[in-house]
């Protein structure tokens, strides 16, 4: 079955790469996620939304990435007693966006086998649903248990292992439940959810500047990916492209944001492998990264750098040269470090085969970003469909197909050292002129999508306009959504005390996915 084959209208939307809508009966949601899948394609996000004030009831949409760019599907459901066709058996990474839309809006997946609650956590009774317009904002709404059921393992030696969701490091909340043999693990089972803090919905009070802000601190490690990919999203929408020079400049940004998360994760991976001395060193490294951000930006993590219609910090030429000694002298070390990764056999011996993720499982489960391309997933936003100023970049796309620890360890180091390339040119072509244009307004009911590949990977913001420029839907993904599932494939038939190694070779946003 192809696309083309399914007699869907496809709406070409303004956007900075291919980008496409379509109004899609039952059938033909379901056969339009099945022939995707058929052709190479994968399922991005998956989200719902009131529209009754337009008259149109509720919706669901489903972004999914095609060969020939992002198609945006949307299926119109009734005003009472909302439901549509359960897709995971298409896409396994749709199960617990489907659960979170539930949650939220009150919307059924008919037919599907997992309908337990993601995010409630008996926060809020079972029939209120946050993201409804006529949602009353009431701190005193009584909580209702969920009597949340984890899948149980039984047979003889089995135990169980509950571990969080309050963890012992600085670290966000999640709750993991192991069933173990002996200190082999059988099954991990994740329950997250504890980060909601209502951020689509405030949103919603918001309009298409000042959503910018708040889009910045979805989830503080990628501040530059969701800035850039609301602003796309906004722009789009309101028909302005931003100077050339503020284009280039979210390019060095995004670079930057990646290098930064690359040095530390390498750190705390060499650490969890009793390799005290690759976190000192990458400590020290990242450390002087973040305090030239604070230096020449402004803040340490980059944010409210990015703002629809441009950027609201500029660069010297002193500030120039500060960056290319800087990018120099990291080259140097990062070079220096990964010899001495590659040849510790003790490290080699605890990254290797570990926490392994076959692309053929990787493929089936929508693992994507930098743990997908250690698995054989070749995607990379900043190569297919690349938005300005990559599509004027060739950017060196790292891949490869052992799927273990060592795997994304090696991504990590190949992808720090072709980032710090691509600062150099960056700099080097950097034009001039102004950082900044208008925002225009927004037609309202228009749709806005912004699509970057941050330093984790993928993340897709989706603006639906409001009246007067108000923000009357925003859905932030991120790419934990795909990937915290395969997390729990991975450690299987490991030891216990390799699990931090494997979830520390994934690092994945627990606050990310709990909006």
């Amino acid at each position: 079955m192809k696309l083309s084959d399914l007699d869907i209208r496809l709406e070409p939307l303004p956007a900075a790469f291919p980008a496409w809508r379509a109004d899609v009966s039952e059938w033909q949601w379901i056969s339009a996620h099945q022939a995707v899948r058929e052709e190479g394609g994968y399922l991005v996000a998956l989200w719902g939304a009131d529209e009754r004030s337009r008259g149109r009831g509720f919706a669901v949409h489903g972004a999914l990435a095609t060969p020939a760019g992002l198609l945006c599907l949307v299926l119109r459901l009734p005003p009472v007693a909302p439901a549509f066709p359960d897709v995971s058996e298409i896409f396994p990474a749709a199960i617990r966006m489907q659960r979170a839309v539930h949650d939220l809006l009150g919307i059924e997946p008919k037919g599907a086998e997992d309908q337990r609650p993601w995010l409630r956590h008996g926060a809020w009774p079972a029939d209120q649903y946050p993201l409804r317009k006529d949602f009353i904002l009431n701190p005193s709404l009584a909580p209702e248990p969920d009597e949340y059921r984890f899948v149980a393992v039984a047979g003889d030696g089995v135990h169980e292992i509950p571990v969080g969701p309050v963890h012992a490091g600085t670290i966000e909340p999640g709750h993991f439940r192991f069933s173990i043999v002996g200190e082999k693990v059988l099954r991990l089972e994740e329950r997250l959810g504890y980060t909601h803090k209502g951020i689509e919905k405030r949103f919603e009070a918001m309009d298409l500047l000042e959503g910018a802000k708040l889009a910045g601190r979805v989830s503080g490690d990628s501040t530059v990916a969701y800035a850039w990919a609301y602003a796309m999203a906004a722009e789009a929408m309101t028909g302005i492209t931003p100077p050339p020079r503020a284009l280039w400049l979210r390019a060095l940004f995004l670079e930057r944001e990646r290098v930064a998360n690359h040095l530390g994760d390498l750190g705390f991976l060499g650490n969890d492998a009793a390799l005290s001395f690759g976190l000192a060193q990458f400590s020290r490294l990242k450390e002087d990264w973040l305090r030239t951000h604070h230096a020449l930006f402004g803040h340490r993590y980059l944010m409210d750098l990015i703002v629809p219609g441009g950027v609201a910090r500029d660069i010297d030429s002193g500030g120039t040269a500060r960056i290319r000694d800087e990018i120099a002298f990291v080259r140097r070390e990062v070079e220096i470090i990964k010899e001495i990764y590659d040849e510790h056999a003790g490290l080699q011996d605890r990254f290797i085969t570990t926490g392994r993720v076959t692309p053929a499982l990787a493929a089936k489960l929508g693992l994507t970003g930098l743990a997908g391309r250690a698995s054989g997933q070749a995607w990379d936003r900043r190569v297919e469909f690349p938005a300005a100023p990559y599509d004027q970049l060739e950017v060196q796309m790292v891949t490869h197909r052992n799927g273990d620890v060592a795997a994304r360890v090696t991504v990590r180091f190949e992808e720090t050292l072709e980032s710090l390339r691509l600062i150099g040119e960056i700099l080097d072509r950097l034009p001039a002129g102004g950082i900044a244009t208008t925002l225009g307004v927004a037609p309202e009911g228009a749709l806005g999508l912004g699509w970057v590949e941050g330093w984790r990977g993928e993340v897709l913001v989706a603006l639906h306009a409001g009246a007067n420029n108000a923000i009357g839907r925003c859905h932030a993904h991120d790419p934990s959504w795909q990937n915290w599932p395969l997390l729990e494939h991975a450690v299987i038939g490991n030891i216990v005390p390799d699990f931090p190694l494997i979830n520390k070779s994934f690092n994945l946003s627990y606050s990310g996915q709990d909006l």
